[in-house]
């Protein structure tokens, strides 16, 4: 027990075991109700790993880390599975799933590795390389998993020339459609962000991140044309679209 990691890891399954016995309101929680707050601080940690602040990436992750011990803790009362089969159970995958490592499979690149990662998969029982993609991502992330998915197992295109020439036949086609009003226009749409989402991820852009750096540039922006309306004793909403666009101006020269 001379290793801090296990020292600090024990002493939070203490700190649990306590919690449940004594506090009414951790006594009362169920897998469904700890589900919401999970997700808030999954993207609570998304944030802090955006803004690169590595204090608050270390107290999201331990807000994280108590939510998998609660979990843990809930089942273990219900005889369902308790934390040391949730720890061994990731530690046979991580074997199973590194043979490359672990035994004697020799792998040249990194693509290798995720083609024999995703052959392991369908081994163990997976029918589809599709089916690990959980059905409640957000569209924009499970689209990059789907694509990162089938080019596991070789279905892809050669190069990103070939996936761009893909995206401007896919605007092409929205344009058509929405041209004509037609009824087919949030498919062609669909299909666009779609071939849009493959042409980031060639190129090594996850388009979650790069979509929600922009979100917070345009927030950061528009509050800055707040700021100098209201230095002026004005509103914003009583800005003309010119005098909007000379303060956005001066906004991106700060974000």
């Amino acid at each position: 027990m001379n290793d801090p990691r296990i020292v600090a890891f024990k002493r939070l399954l203490d700190i649990m075991d306590e919690l449940r016995l004594k506090c009414p309101w951790d006594r009362k929680q169920t897998f469904e109700s700890l589900r919401c707050l999970t997700i808030e601080e999954t993207y609570e940690l998304a944030d802090a790993i955006l803004e690169k602040q590595p204090d608050e990436i270390c107290k999201e992750l331990g807000d994280i880390m108590l939510h998998l011990v609660f979990y843990a803790k809930i089942a273990e009362e219900q005889s369902l599975f308790d934390i040391t089969s949730v720890l061994n159970g990731i530690c046979e995958k991580l074997i199973r799933r590194h043979p490359h490592i672990f035994a004697d499979t020799h792998v040249d690149s990194v693509e290798d590795i995720k083609t024999n990662w995703e052959k392991i998969k369908l081994k163990e029982g997976n029918r589809s390389v599709l089916g690990g993609v959980p059905t409640a991502l957000p569209a924009m992330i499970k689209a990059y998993r789907i694509q990162d998915k089938a080019h596991g197992i070789g279905f892809d295109w050669d190069n990103s020339t070939q996936v761009w020439d893909k995206v401007e036949e896919e605007i092409e086609e929205f344009r058509v459609e929405s041209a004509q009003h037609s009824e087919h226009i949030d498919d062609e749409f669909g299909d666009l962000l779609f071939s849009l989402i493959n042409y980031a991820r060639f190129n090594h852009i996850h388009p979650e991140d790069a979509l929600e750096k922009t979100n917070k540039r345009f927030i950061s922006r528009f509050q800055f044309m707040e700021e100098k309306a209201s230095e002026q004793g004005r509103n914003i909403a009583d800005l003309s679209l010119e005098e909007m666009e000379v303060f956005w101006k001066q906004a991106k020269q700060f974000y």
